[in-house]
């Protein structure tokens, strides 16, 4: 009789285990899905999430721009043949041209909605602002500091969502054609299509699959994961979808003013930008401005004035051709070189009724500069004591005595 008392009793035991195994089974699941207690989930089960779906949890209505939102350029390559251990995402830096897309001129995501959308509901504003990394009063900042671009390649990231009044995590996979808010390193922040902060992917992003339905052309070997560029960036080179070629959107602007690169990318904008890539110049970057060094002023070579250099004589006669003479003594190398020749003009100067006689000017004092060089004498440097003039026996010839009276 207790036989079959003691077999029921381990069944309902083994039964009991079974549902409580069941049950921590189905909560760890929850967590990597990114709906448990933690709201995190792990790298390889990367939730895929199509461009145009809102996906779980959103913070916000979505603020993409239909205008500006375009599609992924079609791949040209042919799907890549995954090897061992070659399976995981490539890993591209933000300012790698073509990574992202847009149309020229008009914004993937309207910045000031989502904005606006935030500051309506505080506790959503303050669980982005913890989830983003920054604080509530600098949400406006962050945002307005942000490019609206697309996605090119299907990208793998790290999701936030807002649920019971607080952010969640989970890991994510976003389909090339995403609308998208990139930062100033070219990292994406912002999902357009729900208002949900991103994040860098946790891992590395070295997941091999995910949650959800694949879409048409989903191959994780040839997912990419962005990394911050080495430094912070002031445009962004992205493809203008529309026309198929190069465009530049300075970093925190909607495309007012897009532009085309002054040098393009070394490869055309409908390549594969998850195949291999040639070179590419280096992006703008921020980089603080060296002072500007004060150059030591050059002496001006100044035109000797009329008092540095002998006037001439006067001007050369028509038709004479001027001698060539020597440079005077101590004079500047670019004064003008005296002829020699009378003037027939009027001289300010009269000639020297004396030719021969000391001036009244004192011992050393040089002759004026206006007077025409020739005419005085030089000094000596001894002062003459008496002036000998040349005399004749019979000079005061008929000069009367006096008489007397």
């Amino acid at each position: 009789m207790h036989a079959p008392i003691r077999m029921r009793r381990a069944v309902l035991a083994v039964l009991s285990a079974g549902i409580l195994v069941t049950a921590g089974c189905s909560r760890e699941a929850g967590d990597r899905g990114g709906q448990g207690t933690e709201g995190t989930a792990e790298a390889d089960e990367a939730l895929l999430q199509p461009a145009a779906a809102q996906g779980p949890d959103p913070f916000t209505r979505s603020t993409v721009e239909p205008a500006g939102a375009a599609p992924a350029a079609p791949r040209t390559a042919p799907p890549r043949t995954s090897a061992p251990g070659d399976e995981g995402p490539r890993t591209l830096p933000g300012s790698t041209p073509g990574l992202y897309g847009g149309t020229r001129s008009v914004a993937a995501c309207d910045v000031g909605q989502q904005i606006r959308f935030l500051a309506a509901d505080p506790a959503r504003e303050k669980a982005f602002a913890q989830a983003a990394g920054v604080d509530r009063a600098g949400v406006p900042a962050f945002l307005n500091g942000l490019t609206p671009v697309v996605l090119r390649a299907d990208t793998r990231v790290g999701g936030h969502g807002f649920r019971a009044g607080s952010a969640t995590a989970f890991q994510s996979v976003l389909q090339a054609g995403t609308a998208v808010l990139v930062d100033g390193r070219g990292l994406p922040r912002v999902r357009c299509a729900c208002g949900n902060p991103l994040s860098r992917p946790a891992g590395g992003g070295e997941a091999h699959g995910g949650r959800g339905e694949p879409w048409a052309g989903y191959d994780p070997a040839r997912t990419v994961v962005v990394a911050p560029a080495a430094k912070a960036v002031t445009d962004l080179v992205i493809v203008d979808a529309d026309h198929n070629s190069w465009m530049e959107r300075p970093v925190g602007d909607e495309g007012a003013r897009d532009r085309t690169p002054e040098v393009p990318p070394p490869y055309a904008p409908g390549t594969d930008i998850t195949g291999p890539l040639p070179d590419a110049p280096p992006a703008r970057t921020k980089e603080p401005k060296a002072p500007k060094k004060l150059s030591t002023p050059t002496p001006s070579r100044s035109t000797p004035g009329r008092g540095d250099c002998p006037t001439p004589g006067g001007p050369t006669p028509p038709g004479e051709a001027v001698a060539a003479t020597e440079e005077p003594t101590g004079a500047p190398a670019n004064c003008p070189t005296p002829t020699g020749e009378p003037s027939d003009g009027a001289t300010d100067a009269y000639p020297e009724p004396f030719p021969g006689l000391p001036t009244d000017e004192p011992t050393g004092t040089p002759a004026d500069p206006d007077e025409p060089p020739g005419l005085v004498p030089p000094m000596t440097d001894e002062p003459r004591t008496a002036i000998e003039l040349p005399w004749q026996e019979g000079d005061f010839v008929g000069i009367a005595e006096p008489v007397e009276g």
